[in-house]
């Protein structure tokens, strides 16, 4: 399963520059289940291969694909800055 991506752009005032940032949707499988650490490593180490950097992980209730409600999962934001 790919997980969800959106992108954010967003500035910070003074010296540090510009970023840009995304957030990606987790969850395992299609109506929930325990979140792998083995696809939450993955996600990381593909976002930092291309710039991006670890900003938050937070515990949220997700829309899931079957029936009405939401499941377990987790929103990871990302940083890096744009040029």
């Amino acid at each position: 399963m790919r997980p969800r991506e959106r992108a954010y752009l967003g500035s910070v005032a003074g010296m540090a520059g510009r970023y840009e940032y995304k957030v990606v949707e987790l969850r395992e499988g299609l109506i929930g289940g325990k979140m792998s650490g083995q696809k939450l490593e993955k996600v990381l180490n593909d976002h930092a291969a291309q710039g991006w950097q670890l900003r938050a992980i937070t515990a949220v209730e997700v829309k899931g694909r079957i029936g009405p409600g939401g499941v377990e999962g987790v929103l990871v934001t990302f940083e890096r800055g744009v040029d």
